[in-house]
């Protein structure tokens, strides 16, 4: 009999605690419990501030919690967690890059053959709809397109996690639904462990398996886990459409509703105070 398959990403009552200038402590996330299995599409959704990109810098290995533990693969995550890809909100090409060359580099630091390199990344961008972009720089594309090559860029390591900081928020409407059909067919040919993190309901519910909610800060809290339960293959914008798509998102929104609100209070109050 085989045993249970290593749970890809687990946050076992992580706190996140900051010292300030004043040297006072900040808690900007307190006791956090998360798992995301393996080929399992998990996103984090909260107000404006409350510490979504903070989990996600700690399941990086970016950040160290004050407490509690991460484990990767049921391992201790010790340093920089390598079994994981991150795609952060703002781009990170290399503008005096071409496409190809921001798309190869990945393999050739690991020591892959710059022929080799680039003829593996010629194919990703050929997977991502820019086969013909190859020798344009970035500023030559376009957000979307941009987005693309950083898709192709974290991709071609073939992490075993993907965690993605707002990846389409810059995003125009039309271009977010094209980009995040994208992302769901790249993802359903080999079902990598994804943590999205979020502000968008709808985009939440239409990507995820799993929609997780934050409480607003400070010492946010995971409040909220729900599974959603429509059927992939998923488009976009067709699914939501789905009376079980609405009915889901009136139900997390009404937990959400009450933080969104705390959150922006705060946000005021700290404008007014400075």
């Amino acid at each position: 009999m085989g045993g249970r398959m290593p749970t890809a990403v687990a946050l076992e009552d992580a706190t996140v605690a900051f010292r300030l200038a004043d040297a006072r402590i900040y808690t900007a996330v307190e006791k956090a419990s998360l798992s995301v299995e393996q080929g399992e599409f998990v996103a984090i959704v909260g107000p404006t501030g409350c510490g979504k990109s903070t989990l996600l810098n700690v399941a990086a290995g970016l950040l160290k919690p004050a407490a509690g533990a991460v484990r990767i693969f049921d391992a201790p995550l010790t340093g920089l967690n390598r079994d994981a890809g991150y795609l952060f909100q703002a781009d990170a090409l290399f503008p005096w890059k071409t496409a190809l060359d921001n798309v190869a580099i990945g393999l050739e630091i690991k020591g892959v053959s710059h022929t080799e390199a680039r003829a593996r990344a010629q194919k990703w961008l050929t997977s991502v709809g820019l086969g013909a972009f190859a020798g344009r720089y970035p500023h030559m594309l376009s957000g979307g397109q941009r987005k693309r090559v950083g898709l192709a860029q974290v991709l071609i390591r073939d992490p075993k996690i993907l965690l993605m900081d707002e990846p389409f928020g810059p995003l125009d409407a039309q271009t977010r639904q094209i980009m995040g059909n994208l992302l769901l067919e790249l993802w359903n040919a080999d079902r990598k462990a994804v943590l999205f993190v979020t502000h968008d309901l709808e985009e939440a519910i239409a990507l995820a398996d799993r929609v997780v909610i934050m409480s607003a800060g400070p010492s946010a809290r995971i409040i909220g886990d729900w599974r959603v339960t429509l059927k992939r293959p998923r488009d976009i914008s067709e699914v939501r459409m789905e009376k079980e798509f609405h009915e889901l998102h009136r139900e997390i929104w009404s937990v959400l509703k009450d933080e969104v609100m705390k959150g922006y209070a705060q946000s005021t109050q700290a404008a007014g105070a400075g």
